[in-house]
């Protein structure tokens, strides 16, 4: 009895075995409502010549899933959906997303690759409650930024970045959007002010290139480590800027900035730091531990702007740093020279401003890797010196005394 029964379980693992393939075939079968959600994407967009994305996509195939280019599935709906190659060689795609898109209701990543695409951004992508990744970037879309994305409860990822958006930055991008770490909207055309609370944790923020007016957020996530709104037309003080400890990169360049700059700003840690070409004031703070230890690599530019005041020496071990065209006077500390001459500071801008004097050592030469310009200052540059840019200072080296004391005299300079 033993051989019957054990044929018997022979041929019941033969038949479980033959049926899995047939199973998996069913479960990988793309569902009809994404191949039509599908097919109207292809009717909305086209390959630009040189690009051959929709290739791949033959409606015939017995499994989009296994041979349409872009597209990623799981138990038989459509997860992923990158349009375009995004390679070198590949000049992208045009037309317009049309709103069917939004059927593909498992979508986690959307993903459009630079290309002409054109038109308004759907609204109907608000629909798209598990999409984790929407990017955009690179086309020529246009209209605003649809209010309904604030529904997007699992975005982590928002790019929109390098388009002709108009309007204004819908509010509940910034305070709905629980999971939303990166916001990239620089480079469009997007103007009105920001909400005064941001309270999404975002860790990268970047709004440069736009039209944005306006004070800077009262309140900004403690978690953001890059923020950049430059070349806006912001203005107001430094708020809500103190409690970002984590901050790394910080770009509020261009715009109209007033008042001091926080103390807080000056920390190793934020290493690239720029706010050249606003209309900030006062002094470099002296009561920080000095010089603050910067890293290889870091940035300072306070330049074009109205900072007074002694340059105290803080700031000494910054790699690239930027002070010209303020209104900064007396002598520079040593610890600046002392860097310059060893090579760790490769760029240091004074120019435009009431400098008096700068420490030299006789016989000491500059690295080749250093630039130093101290143009148009109240003293005569040292002998050897070189590295201004072009056309900085005309063929002045040096302030008219005029200027010079009617500055250290509190007067109007002529």
């Amino acid at each position: 009895m033993a051989k019957p029964h054990a044929l018997f379980l022979f041929r019941l693992l033969l038949l479980v075995n033959a049926c899995r393939p047939s199973h998996q075939q069913d479960q990988n079968k793309i569902s009809s409502g994404d191949v039509a959600a599908l097919a109207a994407v292809k009717e909305s967009l086209t390959d630009i010549p040189g690009s051959n994305f929709f290739a791949t996509w033959d409606f015939t195939a017995p499994d989009p899933c296994s041979t349409f280019s872009g597209i990623t599935c799981s138990l038989g709906r459509v997860t992923t959906l990158t349009l375009g190659t995004g390679l070198s060689n590949s000049r992208g795609l045009a037309g317009f997303l049309c709103p069917s898109v939004s059927n593909l209701t498992e979508l986690t990543q959307l993903v459009l690759y630079p290309g002409l695409v054109t038109g308004p951004i759907p609204p109907q992508l608000g629909l798209l409650r598990n999409l984790r990744v929407l990017s955009l970037t690179n086309n020529r879309l246009k209209g605003p930024i649809p209010s309904s994305l604030s529904s997007l409860a699992s975005l982590h990822t928002l790019d929109l970045s390098y388009n002709q958006l108009t309007g204004t930055v819908p509010p509940g991008l910034f305070t709905e959007l629980a999971q939303l770490k990166v916001m990239i909207l620089a480079s469009n055309q997007l103007s009105g002010e920001l909400p005064r609370i941001v309270s999404a944790e975002i860790l990268h923020l970047d709004l440069k290139d736009n039209r944005l007016t306006g004070a800077l957020p009262l309140r900004l996530p403690s978690t953001i480590r890059y923020l950049s709104a430059s070349n806006n037309m912001m203005w107001g003080p430094l708020n809500g800027l103190q409690s970002l400890s984590e901050l790394e990169f910080l770009d509020l360049s261009m715009n109209r900035f007033s008042g001091p700059i926080p103390s807080s700003l000056f920390r190793p840690a934020l290493s690239s730091l720029f706010l050249q070409r606003n209309n900030l004031s006062g002094g470099v703070p002296s009561s920080l531990p000095s010089p603050l230890m910067y890293a290889e690599g870091s940035i300072v530019d306070l330049s074009h702007n109205f900072l007074t005041g002694e340059l105290p020496p803080v700031l000494a071990a910054v790699e690239a740093l930027f002070l010209n065209s303020n209104r900064l006077t007396g002598r520079v500390p040593e610890e600046y020279a002392k860097n310059v001459y060893g090579g760790s500071t490769k760029t240091l801008y004074l120019q435009h401003n009431y400098i008096t004097g700068f420490p030299l050592e006789a016989g000491m030469r500059l690295p080749d890797t250093v630039s130093l310009c101290l143009t148009y200052n109240c003293m005569v540059p040292p002998v050897g010196f070189r590295g201004c840019p072009a056309a900085s200072d005309g063929e002045q080296l040096s302030r008219p005394e005029s200027q010079c004391l009617a500055f250290s005299h509190g007067r109007s300079i002529p």
